[in-house]
């Protein structure tokens, strides 16, 4: 499991889920857009304090952020 990935992939599925751009939510969550586009073209890693605010930004448990899909 490549948990950069999986993270990364999660947080574009539950924001494009919610019909707003990075910048948007971006601005949800107190971030930069770059910072977001970052993180879900798995260029960063991010810290737990991070995690809870994207999660709380999406509305959503934070283990959803790290559950990897079955293909």
């Amino acid at each position: 499991m490549d948990i950069v990935k999986v993270f990364g992939d999660n947080l574009k599925k539950y924001r494009t889920a919610m019909g707003i751009s990075q910048e948007a939510f971006a601005d949800k969550c107190g971030m930069h857009r770059t910072y977001i586009s970052a993180i879900e073209c798995y260029r960063r890693s991010i810290s737990l304090e991070n995690i809870q605010r994207i999660a709380d930004a999406l509305e959503i448990e934070t283990y959803k952020l790290f559950l990897e899909e079955n293909e």
